[in-house]
């Protein structure tokens, strides 16, 4: 069919004899459906697709998102048949059994739903995305709520379970319905963190209270609160999972957990327990591989700062900092530009507290201040390695600062962070840390700053009635206002409810123009600095926040809470 159905969409004229040709060398290098591989070319809209295929064929279209199908219907059909034919049950009619497919011609798959649910199978249409996220909603696994955890417990079910090894199964972890309800609890949790997208798991022990928080998209939610009878148990899993000291609850302690998920995907928690007041709390860190986004069109650089800031990091030499506060995004800025610059070509190391994502052709350290290596020595021991770029996690103190300018002036490329509110700032904390101003201004490329702000969810972000005054405050000037729509979370199915769904990073990027560098070697304020770089084009964070307003992926809440206002 997939062939005929190029050929009717060609004389159709939604596609070009060249955009169908594409796609089926695309088919024959990789497989699939046509009608897929033309919508991730961009040859046809997945709505006009379908639309094409009801008028087709005589069926009608369905929008899967705005249908709630029954449990009971969707039993009818066993999982490995809706992914094996790539149809959903939609609704039951008397003897009649309704399916979504893609394909309406299928009659193979449409005979063999006969004969497995015994109904009459009437077809409707609907796109191949729309299916494949249906049935990963439908039939997905659920692990046990709390309740089902608990139920029949008694303290004599909890013991302490040996490690099994160094990785644990998810698979293992979603059947441990027999094992003691501790186990199954934190099991559960780990797995609702994966599903949920959180990026930070909470344990935490309180008087009289014992809760779980996840934060997503940089909020922090409560999931949980178990029993405050299971809080040692609990934490002394996490910490055997981690392959950390049990018997030790006075000390702060590091540790990892390794989950292998189905299809060869893996999932890390780094995990931190520290002692409280009542009891030890936990903090685990989701790092998902599969999750990190290294493609820096789609971080957040509007065109003009994308361009600066990859001709600093082209340069063979010179030091580029990313700076901003914990959890605003500076390491994935920074793998980013690794993953950009790692080529055969280059010899390129790195000195990480911690290692979060390790990249194939990077030579990564992991610093251990106890026995002295720090950011500072590793940094001597890769100048004695016939480095091309170096990567420091970050600079703290003025030997770490000193040996990172010098190696930016022997002819290396060197990234790294800094602890500062914004780009201008950054050049007089390296000044008061003791680098002489024309160091600072013959190693520096340039300094990016960055913040990051929940990206409205565009399912349901509504617009919003905003006061002129209000837009005024922001920082919009008179002659914007009235030009574009502010919008607002809604709440939907997609989102959770929160209005919200990811992250979007705002960033402002300051190249050392001369101008600049002879401000710096004069003394001038950093307030200064940023009147004369934003004279020379320079966009400030809040800048760059509105026009993320102006574009309808943030609120103007947002905005302003993510972002300084420019004032001098």
């Amino acid at each position: 069919m997939s062939g005929r159905l190029g050929e009717l969409l060609v004389r159709e004229n939604l596609i070009s004899l060249q955009q169908l040709q594409k796609a089926q060398e695309e088919q024959r290098k990789t497989g699939g459906r046509i009608g897929s591989l033309l919508v991730k070319q961009g040859s046809i809209a997945e709505s006009d697709l379908t639309n094409f295929l009801s008028k087709q064929y005589g069926v009608p279209a369905i929008s899967l998102k705005d249908f709630d199908v029954d449990p009971d219907v969707v039993k009818l059909v066993p999982k490995a048949a809706a992914e094996k034919h790539q149809v959903v049950p939609v609704n039951r009619a008397g003897s009649s059994l309704i399916v979504a497919m893609s394909d309406p011609s299928n009659i193979f798959a449409i005979d063999d739903l006969k004969f497995l649910t015994g109904y009459n199978v009437e077809v409707v249409v609907a796109s191949e995305q729309a299916i494949r996220d249906a049935i990963e909603r439908y039939y997905a696994e659920k692990g046990p709520d709390l309740d089902e955890v608990m139920q029949g417990f008694d303290d004599s079910e909890v013991a302490i379970i040996e490690s099994e090894g160094d990785d644990t199964n998810v698979v293992d972890l979603e059947k441990s319905a027999e094992e003691a309800p501790v186990v199954k609890l934190v099991n559960l949790i780990l797995l609702d963190a994966i599903k949920k997208g959180a990026s930070d798991i909470h344990v935490e022990p309180y008087e009289k209270d014992f809760r779980v928080r996840f934060r997503i998209d940089g909020v922090l939610y409560e999931v949980m609160k178990p029993p405050m009878k299971l809080r040692n148990a609990i934490i002394s899993r996490i910490k055997i999972m981690s392959e950390l000291d049990i018997s030790e609850r006075r000390l702060p302690q590091d540790g990892r957990i390794k989950l292998k998920l189905g299809k060869g995907k893996e999932m890390d928690f780094r995990v931190s327990i520290c002692p409280t007041l009542f009891g030890e709390k936990v903090c685990m860190r989701l790092l998902d591989k599969s999750n990190l986004q290294l493609d820096m069109t789609k971080l957040g650089f509007d065109e003009g700062q994308l361009k600066d800031f990859m001709e600093a990091i082209d340069r063979p030499y010179g030091m580029v900092l990313v700076t901003g506060p914990t959890g605003s995004g500076k390491t994935t800025t920074l793998y980013s530009a690794l993953s950009k610059l790692n080529e055969v070509a280059w010899n390129i190391s790195t000195a990480e507290d911690p290692v979060e994502f390790n990249f194939f052709g990077i030579n990564q350290v992991q610093m251990h201040e106890d026995i002295g290596l720090n950011f500072a020595a590793a940094l001597r021991s890769f100048l004695r390695q016939d480095p091309d770029i170096i990567m420091v996690g970050e600079i703290r103190d003025f030997e770490t600062a000193e040996i990172g300018v010098k190696a930016a002036l022997t002819g290396h490329l060197v990234l790294s962070t800094l602890h500062t509110n914004d780009a201008p700032g950054t050049v007089s904390r390296l000044l008061n840390m003791g680098i002489e101003p024309f160091l600072v201004t013959a190693s520096l490329n340039a300094i990016v700053a960055q913040r990051l702000c929940r990206r409205l969810c565009q399912e349901c972000k509504k617009p919003a009635q905003v006061e002129d005054q209000a837009l005024l405050d922001a920082g919009f000037t008179a002659e914007e206002i009235g030009t574009f729509q502010v919008f607002e979370p809604g709440g939907c199915k997609t989102c959770n409810d929160r209005g919200y769904k990811g992250r979007v990073a705002v960033y402002e990027v300051m190249p050392l123009w001369d101008p600049l560098k002879e401000l710096v070697i004069q003394g001038c304020s950093a307030a200064e600095l940023k009147q004369e770089a934003i004279r020379l084009g320079f966009q400030t964070l809040r800048m760059s926040a509105l026009r993320k307003v102006k574009l309808g992926v943030t609120t103007l809440a947002e905005a302003v809470g993510n972002t300084a206002p420019d004032k001098f």
